[in-house]
């Protein structure tokens, strides 16, 4: 499939990845972009405001390896921290403050936490250096003909008072990476008969900046983050919670994600602000000082999260999805643009497969072939990825819960113990937990979830069988005789006493 014109819309992580997958195949690559060049730093990162730091892990560093690109990763990694764990803060009852981390692997494994805008401009710099590859800013997709393979695209000036000039443009294949509200998916929802979902979470997110210590000594770099840097922080609130992630500056950028009936609350008298800080997320005040939490949920907007799902993903061998164009997710297992990263090794090994085989046509082997073959590689890229696309969604949603109430919790503790000590002491068996399995490796997210309900399914019947024994149904039965008859006697007495 040599020598074909693929456009790209959108030069963020996931677009310009696959326009750099496309580029080192012998295609011609145009990218298309609505903002203005992403590798000016006067450039917004997203439209409206700066992005919360991301998780880069194993699926996302999987697919920028794939990518047969020598230097991309060194340069990607000399601006990340690893963390190794989350970092639980609260109040205990005698009104200490704790911190308490979670190791997210029993193998010692780590995520990392990567600035978007710095990993954009690295991707688009190599992209620059290849001679197959245009740069299009300030081009909105205003309309599409996937069927003869037209797009029109609205061309911004710097006069925003004349009418926008507008251009037509033809393709071989278009790669639609221009976000949840994508456009590329607005026009193929025209072609092909689209199943679409769209869901807003009840829940509003702001940001904040925990600044760096301002006497930080020079040779000592952990010396100017004011708490661990090398830990993802969270004060889980049971129906919100507020979560500090680090920058290589020694800043922290944080999120309050929140119930859009609270933000109304605080919204209508900012001055609660800290109060309500002190009550649920203990400590935030003396890392943010109480004016400043005030002027940033003033001066920042209030967000809403969005959960998109959708199939197919392409129509015929003309246009295909990703990343959130495709799948857009809400952010609370750090898998949005990993697994929009990991679209594109997917794709593009489907691709790949694809092009190998012969062509059947007897008048055009060229052109025909390549449609075909491509049209057959996207009908199972979208079989193949909708399930895994659709689990992860669902997955994010449900890590909401364990992030803000469930890490408190003794049920997910002792499972988290239980299935990291099987994997520790008897990795035969192959047991992981859920956590491990996404971030860590690049099994299908839908066989993550099968696993995973699997080994759920087996802790439950073991648990079942242990109370049921007589021996601990001995236990159970003394204790409660025994704290009729003397009036609450510890548990542990009444093992003592049973053992005796």
């Amino acid at each position: 499939m040599s020598g074909q014109k693929y456009v790209v819309v959108g030069a963020g992580p996931v677009g310009s990845l696959a326009a750099l997958y496309a580029a080192n195949r012998g295609h011609d690559v145009e990218i298309y972009e609505l903002r203005g060049d992403l590798r000016h730093p006067s450039t917004t990162p997203l439209n409206f405001t700066k992005s919360i730091n991301l998780a880069l892990s194993e699926r996302g560093i999987n697919a920028l390896r794939h990518a047969n690109q020598q230097h991309l990763l060194v340069h990607i990694f000399s601006g990340t921290i690893p963390m190794r764990g989350r970092m639980i803060h609260g109040r205990r009852l005698s009104g200490d403050l704790f911190e308490e981390p979670q190791d997210y692997d029993a193998h010692g494994r780590k995520i990392f936490a990567v600035d978007r805008a710095g990993l954009n401009r690295q991707l688009l710099y190599t992209l620059g250096a290849m001679p197959n590859v245009k740069f299009f800013f300030n081009h909105k997709l205003t309309g599409a003909d996937f069927k003869r393979r037209k797009a029109w695209f609205e061309v911004r000036g710097q006069d925003s008072s004349s009418r926008p000039e507008e251009v037509e443009i033809s393709f071989d294949f278009m790669i639609g990476a221009d976000g949840a509200h994508s456009s590329v998916r607005y026009h193929l929802m025209k072609f092909t008969r689209m199943n679409y979902q769209q869901e807003y979470v009840d829940t509003l997110w702001c940001e904040f900046q925990i600044n760096p210590r301002e006497e930080a000594e020079l040779d000592d770099q952990k010396s100017k983050f004011r708490i661990s840097p090398n830990h993802l922080h969270i004060w889980p609130g049971k129906q919100f919670m507020f979560i500090a992630i680090p920058s290589e500056d020694g800043s922290f950028t944080c999120t309050l994600f929140l119930p859009s009936a609270d933000y109304a609350q605080l919204e209508a008298d900012s001055s609660k602000l800290p109060k309500f800080f002190d009550e649920h997320f203990p400590g935030v005040t003396s890392l943010i000082e109480p004016e400043k939490l005030i002027s940033e949920f003033e001066t920042n907007p209030h967000l809403p999260l969005i959960n998109i799902k959708c199939q197919p993903y392409h129509y015929a061998s003309s246009v295909v999805i990703l990343g959130d164009a495709a799948h857009a997710m809400v952010p609370f297992y750090g898998q949005g643009m990993n697994a929009g990263l990991e679209d594109v090794r997917i794709l593009f090994s489907i691709l790949d497969k694809h092009a190998t085989t012969e062509s059947n046509s007897p008048d055009d082997p060229g052109s025909i072939g390549n449609a075909f073959q491509r049209e057959l590689a996207l009908a199972e890229y979208s079989s193949l990825r909708v399930a895994d696309a659709h689990a992860i969604n669902d997955l994010a949603l449900q890590n909401y819960v364990e992030m803000r109430a469930s890490v408190l919790s003794p049920t997910y503790r002792l499972r988290k113990f239980l299935e990291e000590f099987m994997s520790v002491h008897v990795p035969r068996l192959g047991w992981q937990t859920k956590y491990s399995r996404v971030s860590f490796g690049n099994e299908r997210y839908s066989e993550v979830v099968a696993k995973s309900n699997h080994q759920g399914k087996i802790l439950m019947r073991g648990f079942i069988a242990m109370v049921c024994s007589p021996v601990i149904a001995g236990i159970i039965g003394l204790y409660w005789t025994q704290r009729r008859s003397i009036g609450g006697l510890h548990f542990l007495d009444a093992i003592r006493n049973m053992m005796k």
